[in-house]
């Protein structure tokens, strides 16, 4: 039970005693009743260390860091694959990011040279760049058979041109098409 509960069941038994009240709520809001209790400050450290303190590296060691900090970049990047040879560990596998979108990939050779083979694109879209001014109701009859668009739009998409037609279609469909816009009077490419 804390303090300040003691205080008020004190008071509600023994209104008359005015005088003994005030003399707990003075003790109870003075800084010598921290002190009577033994209250102790904890005293933050200035760097967490989650594995607790640790001695200061020997003599060897720090004479090793001061040499290693000497060398030149070149030889600094030679360490480590040399620690590891010498270790007899494997050096740590490149993490593939495919599939997460992180932007360009780094080969996963480090210092190999060779230049990796690029994946070939399964996916295509469809771009209208340009047509016969003649042939602009062919063209817009041929959108309308592979698209779900209406009369009016599409029309308006083929006054837009040079615009995407289709997405994400594969070659053979991509190819079907430009073939159709050609005949028709249009031309097409594949992107």
């Amino acid at each position: 039970m804390s303090l300040c509960t003691i205080a008020r069941r004190l008071c509600l038994s023994k209104p008359s005693s005015g005088s003994r009240l005030s003399a707990i709520w003075a003790h109870l809001y003075s800084t010598e009743a921290a002190k009577d209790m033994g209250a102790k400050k904890y005293k933050y450290p200035d760097v967490y260390d989650p594995y607790g303190p640790m001695p200061p590296p020997s003599e060897k060691v720090v004479e090793l860091a001061d040499r290693i900090a000497a060398l030149p970049p070149e030889e600094i990047k030679q360490i480590a694959p040399a620690l590891l040879l010498r270790l007899n560990q494997e050096p740590p596998q490149a993490v593939s990011g495919q599939g997460f979108g992180f932007g360009a990939q780094v080969g996963s050779g480090a210092g190999s040279g060779k230049a990796e083979k690029k994946a070939e694109k399964t996916v295509f879209d469809v771009r209208l760049e340009k047509f016969d001014a003649a042939a602009k109701i062919k063209i817009i009859k041929e959108i309308r058979t592979f698209t779900d668009l209406g009369l009016k739009e599409a029309k308006e998409l083929v006054e837009k041109a040079p615009v995407v037609l289709k997405q994400s279609l594969t070659k053979e469909e991509a190819e079907a098409i430009i073939a159709k816009i050609k005949v028709a009077g249009g031309v097409a490419v594949m992107e």
